[in-house]
């Protein structure tokens, strides 16, 4: 509560200052801002490149599948071992609307270890799968 400055007797003033309450919703949009990129990171993996790619928009609703140098297999960021990949992909897929899996593979992994997931994928009856790449950009030749 405030007090009105200037005018005869004590008139309690029952409006709220907002200022301060500005000052704080703006600092913490700010932090927000900040720290919401930090937190989507995901699994580091190097992306291949390549020219002929398509952009699709990222959401929760895909299932991707992380291969990092060292050969590590991630579902959704999740660590999973190569004999229960299938198991975790599969129950990933079932609690999803896109029935599609989404392979990160870093340009720096064995190329035999992408082609095993591949043909475990088609031999489990998965047949919607796509690799991402990072997109070249043209050289204008």
């Amino acid at each position: 509560m405030g007090m009105t400055v200037g005018k005869k007797g004590s008139e309690l003033n029952s409006q709220i200052n907002v200022t301060p309450l500005a000052d704080v919703m703006l600092v913490l949009l700010i932090i927000v801002m900040l720290i919401a990129p930090l937190l989507q990171q995901g699994v580091p993996v190097r992306l291949p490149s390549a020219q002929n790619t398509q952009d699709k928009a990222d959401n929760d609703q895909q299932t991707v599948l992380h291969v990092d140098e060292a050969g590590r297999f991630f579902v959704d960021t999740i660590p999973t071992s190569e004999d229960q990949l299938l198991t975790v992909i599969q129950s990933a897929l079932d609690r999803k609307l896109e029935r599609i899996v989404l392979i990160k593979g870093d340009e720096r992994v064995r190329y035999s270890s992408i082609m095993d997931v591949l043909d475990q994928l088609q031999r489990a009856g998965i047949e919607n799968i796509g690799l991402i790449t990072e997109k070249t950009l043209d050289s204008g030749e």
